[in-house]
């Protein structure tokens, strides 16, 4: 048997392949950013009643490009539009391309808004739906920070219609050094994280060029000359005044930033802050009679088909959000469904949801649920073989992020979305659905009864009380011959065992049930239901490792300035909680590569961590009568 290598140089090649991929992928960004054409004189400066343009503070927008600007918009169909300087400084230029997620020169549908932060044109429309108010008195200008929130809460009022472009015309102050935290940290980016991951990037470097030869000094190369290899050349878009001296001085560049970042961070990575602070009376109120009401009893039968034959699958604090308790999930040795065991209570359910998805979390989530576009469009695609669908009804929409890249699938069709939580109203608010429904579903459907003939439920019957009563919601609401598409976590997958608590699809205390395959093909076939298809591997998400890292980092370390946390960290606190978190990096990036293989053998194999399911519902007799 040959033995494993251990004397190649792993540093470097791997130092080498994130560097070639870094740099190949910011010059197809860069290529895919349009530059400004000069704008003929009919096209004239925004008024209040089309188009607004806000600059930060020190940035000059001469007539010139803003008419360019309005005359670049209309052309290509955009509603915001981010300028961004052409002299932008080096640091900037580069971290900048390595935040773009563009498609056909503008921002992806489900990519957040993240931009050079300098100036914004801003349709009317646009702003109206978002209730933005554009003063343009000399004492309004916002920072840089508040221009990047602002991006960014403009971005879904226009999912396909927000763009970058470059302004040579546009002149930009020079960076303030003691706001470089504050402007990550308003382009959702973690201040404290970033610094590390440069720092760890940096060591990783020099370990290569000292112990690994003509591979290292290629690394160190290769990293040398990255922002000439990026931004130089004769048909550059980007052409930064300090490029020489930056990719002369690139270690002392990249070394100084990470300090730039780390001083200007005043909160630190497990700072306290005051949107916390707010927040700690009312959880300390709803603490102080402990948590016991947060459960209902326990059953002794199983919730899916009655066996008493119950045993524990796993016993888990709240690893998500670290609140207190401590949930059991048990499974039936009759059926294997797996069940919240006690389940929790009404009560309960308000507070482990509260500040996950909206509140301290909606950033969070929001960030999560933009990276899914190519799942949701594969969600989506799944009908195709069996029909066209005219009206969608998309069952725990949240957001309605599926709602809006299903679209690019489904460009004809009405989608609608249904949430028990007020985020579904800022989804109709946005454009995502067409009509939003607010509730729980089975106590709306009586008023929607043969409305769609499409409804799916992607994520959402393992976070009810009653799934079933939830089917049986569905096939009153589809018109006969309807389809319902349902996606959910399999609790049959290997790594559920092989992971255990630290397992996230879990996901407790959230998830009330996790239903085996086969137990879910039966209800539909008693409820007059036809699987037409399943998909597996398709459907796997790519979180197993990630996760268990995540998770377990959480619960070695939990947030101490959490609101229902003490709100006080010794010093020894803080020291454990920067090292694990400093030494889960690394685990974070192999978990990565891990999830990517199992990706692929998910994909080969059709044993994923999810299942996809597409049924019809097939017409009672008196319907076809």
């Amino acid at each position: 048997m040959t033995p494993f290598p251990t004397d190649l140089p792993w540093a470097a090649f791997v130092a080498l392949a994130g560097l070639t991929a870094g740099t190949v992928r910011a010059r197809r960004r860069l290529r895919a950013v349009p530059v400004l054409e000069p704008a003929s004189p009919t096209h004239t400066a925004p008024t209040p009643g089309r188009w607004h343009l806000i600059s930060a503070r020190g940035v000059e927008v001469d007539d010139a490009t803003v008419r360019a600007a309005v005359a670049h918009a209309e052309r290509t169909g955009l509603r915001v539009l981010d300028l961004v300087p052409a002299r932008l400084d080096t640091e900037r230029a580069l971290s900048l391309l390595r935040i773009l997620d563009l498609s056909a020169a503008r921002y992806n549908r489900t990519a957040d808004g993240r931009g050079a932060g300098h100036a914004l044109l801003i349709a009317e429309d646009v702003r109206r739906r978002a209730g933005v108010e554009c003063d343009t008195g000399p004492d309004s200008c916002p920072g840089p920070a508040e221009l990047h929130i602002l991006l960014r809460r403009l971005k879904p009022y226009a999912p396909a219609g927000t763009g970058v472009a470059i302004a040579p015309g546009l002149a930009a102050p020079a960076p303030d050094p003691a706001r470089r935290a504050a402007e990550l940290r308003a382009q959702g980016l973690p201040p404290g994280l970033l610094t590390v991951a440069q720092l760890a990037g940096l060591a990783l470097l020099v370990r290569a060029a000292v112990a690994d030869g003509g591979w290292g000094a290629a690394a160190a190369a290769l990293y040398w000359l990255q922002p000439a290899l990026i931004l130089g050349g004769p048909r550059t878009r980007l052409r930064p005044a300090d490029l020489i001296r930056a990719t002369a001085a690139r270690p002392l560049y990249s070394f100084g930033a990470a300090l730039r970042t780390a001083s200007s961070d005043r909160s630190g990575p497990a700072g306290t802050s005051p949107e916390l602070e707010a927040l700690r009376p009312a959880y300390a109120a709803e603490l102080k009679a402990g948590t016991d009401r947060f459960f209902e009893p326990r059953r002794d039968d199983c919730s899916w088909c009655g066996s008493t034959r119950l045993s524990v699958r796993i016993r888990v604090p709240d690893l998500l959000q670290g609140k207190p308790g401590r949930f059991t999930l048990e499974q039936c040795g009759e059926c294997g469904h797996v069940f919240q065991n006690p389940r929790l209570s009404l009560d309960g359910l308000d507070f482990y949801y509260r500040d996950f998805y909206e509140g301290l979390g909606v950033g969070g989530a929001a960030q999560v649920f933009g990276t899914m576009g190519r799942s949701y469009r594969a969600r989506a695609a799944m009908l195709k073989p069996f029909g066209t669908p005219t009206a969608w009804l998309d069952v725990g929409t949240g957001h309605g992020h599926f709602c809006d890249s299903a679209r690019d699938i489904w460009p004809g069709t009405r989608f609608d979305g249904l949430d028990m939580s007020a985020a579904v109203r800022e989804a109709e608010a946005r454009g995502w659905v067409g009509t939003a429904h607010q509730g729980q579903f089975p106590d709306l459907a009586a008023g929607l009864v043969h409305r769609y003939d499409t409804v799916s439920m992607y994520h959402y019957l393992e976070h009810t009380r009653e799934p079933l009563a939830e089917l049986d919601a569905a096939a009153a609401v589809l018109a006969p011959g309807g389809h319902l598409l349902i996606e959910l976590p399999d609790p049959e997958s290997r790594l559920a065992r092989l992971l255990g608590p630290h397992w996230l699809p879990w996901f407790q205390p959230q998830h009330q049930h996790l239903i085996p395959i086969a137990n879910l093909r039966q209800a539909l076939a008693d409820r007059g239901f036809t699987v037409l298809a399943e998909e597996h591997g398709a459907a796997h998400q790519s979180c197993d490792f990630v996760g268990a890292v995540l998770l377990t980092a959480n619960r070695l370390a939990p947030h101490p300035y959490a609101p229902w946390g003490p709100g006080t960290a010794t010093r020894t606190r803080r020291v454990v909680r920067t090292v694990v978190h400093t030494a889960a990096l690394p685990c974070f990036a192999v978990a990565a590569a891990l999830d990517g293989v199992r990706a692929a053998v998910a994909r080969a194999t059709e044993g994923g961590n999810a299942y996809r399911l597409l049924a019809r519902r097939t017409p009672a007799a008196h319907e076809t009568g």
